[in-house]
């Protein structure tokens, strides 16, 4: 059976994909989706490098462009047994990793099959074809076809990458940084006289966390970097207060945790003190680490209500969960597993001081899909200061994405969402990300307007603040 018309263009990419298999909501869908695609991309959250912004040089080769940043890639190939030293992924202890590019493209295009199925398939296909004109599948027999047509367009100044940034439609991008960071990037990024928007976010996570390798020598580095005293709790408190400040002059509108938990407390000033004295002595347990996280994330409420920045919470993943990879190659290797998430009790501190609060905004994200519809969407159905960020990492896709839609609206509705905002490091896959996103809201909306439960000009509206308003309101940008 044929698998009908890919698209008028290229066909590795069909026209259709993600739309509705009856025709009368596909149509639907398919209008809907011409009225929103082209809008400007909106990405508050993300995790691209600034100093790409910033120097603005050529990406270096295809492999140091697609794969070796890109945990999506890299953890498939090892989850089929391919050693990260294969893929070019440094060593926490230097010894020598494979360091020709096409050698790992190879590698990667050799196991290309392993991405069916996979969001990431989507976007790299949607890469292929709409940036450097492939139109035949990446496999063996084409590795090197591909490599060589990549490498040459990157060599152009089209390529570089504000002038992507620029083709992509991007209005604005938001990178993120630790407290740590001096944001020398953002600082050339301001003086040239390009006008792309690219901001920070503030992410604390390294001096928040007690079990955060070093985490005795981050305070006491923060103390350095902000003239505070961070030995004592109050000097503390006051160095994330100035770093904040000073994360707002760079544009940041939000601040981001990743936490092992949703937990938060509020504590007495009693308590905390002797809390964060004995975090900087080594000396807590776990459970008394969660309790100092938890506190964090009260204080940053707290200190959003002054200063404004949007508190972003990513609770729910067991990070670093394989050990031996994290003492080999460091953090962000893709062993980032989901765990069980509490949101009612959990939250309930935070929320007993801050939740009725109308100028204060919290977005909740979530690898615990089962907590959409007992716990998220409730709560942000009810606390003016509560809002869902679509889920993260593994769940960026388009079942999750319909998933999100189906078990949130009927009780949180779209206006207690934040829309789209991808959680991204490989910087070409961002339009795909959105276009993804833009086909599944398109898509869900159509169903409602077939099946009679939204007209079709509230589905056009609906579908423009998914894609757009929302995030650019929530985020403040």
């Amino acid at each position: 059976m044929s698998s009908g018309a890919k698209t008028d263009t290229n066909p590795l990419i069909h026209r259709d994909r993600l739309f509705p298999a009856d025709p009368t909501s596909r149509a639907i869908a398919r209008a809907l989706y011409a009225s929103v695609k082209d809008l400007p991309i909106i990405s508050p959250h993300g995790h691209t490098d600034p100093s790409w912004y910033a120097e603005n040089k050529p990406f270096p080769d295809p492999a140091k462009l697609f794969v070796v940043p890109d945990h999506y890639i890299f953890r498939m190939l090892y989850s089929q047994g391919i050693p990260l030293e294969s893929l070019g992924i440094k060593r926490t202890d230097k010894a020598p990793v494979e360091s020709d590019p096409r050698k790992i493209w190879r590698i990667f295009a050799n196991h290309y099959h392993l991405f069916r199925g996979t969001p990431t398939r989507l976007w790299l296909d949607h890469a292929f074809a709409t940036l450097f004109d492939l139109d035949t599948r990446l496999s063996a027999a084409t590795a090197d076809v591909y490599y060589d047509r990549i490498a040459e367009r990157l060599a152009l100044p089209e390529f570089r990458p504000r002038a992507l940034f620029e083709r992509f439609n991007i209005e604005a991008i938001a990178t993120t940084e630790s407290p740590l960071d001096p944001l020398k990037s953002h600082e050339a990024i301001r003086a040239s006289s390009w006008k792309g928007k690219v901001v920070t976010a503030y992410r604390p996570d390294p001096v928040v966390d007690p079990e955060f390798e070093g985490f005795r020598a981050n305070v006491l580095r923060f103390g350095e970097i902000t003239a505070c005293d961070t030995s004592n709790w109050q000097g503390y408190l006051a160095a994330h207060r100035q770093r904040r400040a000073f994360f707002k002059s760079y544009g940041a509108t939000s601040s981001d945790h990743g936490h092992a938990t949703a937990r938060t407390a509020d504590l007495t000033n009693a308590e905390a003190e002797s809390l964060f004295a004995k975090a900087l002595r080594g000396e807590c347990t776990p459970e008394e680490a969660d309790l100092f996280r938890g506190q964090m994330l009260t204080e940053m409420a707290a200190m959003s209500m002054d200063d404004g920045l949007v508190l972003q919470i990513h609770p729910g993943s067991s990070r670093n969960h394989n050990a031996a990879l994290f003492t080999k190659f460091g953090r962000d290797m893709g062993a980032d597993i989901p765990t069980r998430t509490d949101y009612v009790h959990a939250l309930k501190p935070l929320l007993d001081r801050f939740g009725n609060e109308t100028k204060l905004t919290i977005i909740l994200f979530t690898l615990d899909e089962t907590s959409y519809s007992r716990e998220l969407a409730p709560l942000a159905g009810h606390y003016p200061a509560l809002r869902l960020g679509p889920a993260w990492w593994f769940y960026d896709s388009p079942e999750g994405m319909r998933r999100l839609r189906e078990l949130t609206t009927e009780t949180a509705g779209f206006y207690n969402t934040v829309g789209f905002n991808d959680d991204t490091r490989a910087y070409l896959s961002i339009p795909a990300r959105h276009d993804v996103a833009r086909r599944v809201d398109c898509a869900y909306l159509a169903d409602l307007v077939s099946s009679h439960r939204m007209d079709e000009d509230e589905a056009f509206e609906v579908a423009h603040d998914l894609a757009y308003r929302l995030a650019k309101d929530a985020y403040k940008l």
